[in-house]
């Protein structure tokens, strides 16, 4: 396989600068959750792209933040693995922001990076210029390109550079695999998905999704049930809702997204525990797989 390329690739910055977009649009399938709040992406997301010339594995990780709980730790931790792991990081950060971000900075001042500038949708190439040279007094990046990753444009550019600068090297995982993550690791995080997308406020944050059975049926419906993870009585009612109502919702919109991903129908069967302060207690975050 002469001139095949293949590395690994971290996605770093701040919290809701589109890095989960970026990396579904880069793999061209949705891997990484999406929704308009930020922090979240909770874990490390590996997604792999085989092309004739050159297999890019994929880091998304969470947005960088000032840890408050044992939750965020776990958080930062993944976020400093990925970046450990990667041949190449891509920083990414908001075309629209009126300055550098400097914490998520701090990560990967050492490390060869490409600055990827998302959203330009949202603005014009000629008003991200002062952004662009901000970024480039704080240090130098191999590249610096401009991307709309919800609508894709610019896309194709940035992997080009991506491949272009990964190590010579063999496939480390086959070609038809997307990544190494378990289809229940999917199914929660798609679970995750809708809780945020339903409820405000403090109630998405104070979740965690656990898949308690997960049972596939050749020829039958497979037969998911997952414990959705409350820190209190209040935020149980408020997920259940008046009859249930709030909590079939979400039930509706998780396994329509489940049957697209698996490509095969369900049955998912939801519950809600109470689990007091879960996220500063060490054993049940590593039990969630933090």
């Amino acid at each position: 396989m002469e001139g095949f390329r293949c590395g690994y690739v971290t996605l770093v910055g701040k919290p809701n600068v589109g890095k989960s977009t970026l990396l579904n649009a880069l793999i061209g399938k949705k891997l990484s959750i999406v929704t308009p709040k930020a922090q979240t992406t909770r874990h490390r997301v590996l997604g792999i792209l085989s092309e004739p010339d050159a297999q890019v594995i994929f880091l998304d990780t969470p947005g960088v933040i000032a840890p408050r709980s044992g939750l965020h730790q776990s958080m930062m931790h993944s976020v400093a693995g990925a970046v450990d792991e990667a041949d190449l990081l891509l920083f990414v950060a908001d075309a629209c922001a009126d300055q550098p971000d400097r914490r998520s900075l701090e990560r990967v001042r050492a490390r060869s990076a490409i600055l990827v500038l998302n959203k330009v949708d949202r603005t014009s190439q000629h008003a991200v210029l002062p952004l662009a040279k901000a970024y480039l007094d704080l240090r130098a990046f191999e590249a610096v390109i401009p991307v709309s990753a919800l609508r894709g444009d610019n896309v194709d550019a940035l992997l080009k550079e991506i491949k272009s600068r990964l190590p010579l090297g063999v496939p480390l995982y086959p070609v038809d695999m997307l990544s190494e993550h378990p289809e229940r690791f999917f199914v929660s995080e798609i679970i995750r998905e809708k809780v945020f997308s339903h409820f405000r406020q403090e109630v998405p944050y104070a979740v965690a999704v656990n898949i308690r059975r997960y049972e596939e049926n050749p020829g039958r419906k497979d037969l998911i049930q997952a414990d959705i993870v409350v820190e209190r009585s209040s935020q149980k009612g408020i997920l259940i809702g008046a009859g249930g109502r709030a909590l079939k919702a979400v039930g509706t919109a998780a396994r329509k997204d489940i049957e697209v991903f698996l490509d095969r129908e369900v049955y998912l069967n939801l519950f809600v525990q109470v689990r007091p302060n879960w996220r500063n207690q060490n054993a049940l975050l590593q039990s969630y797989g933090y």
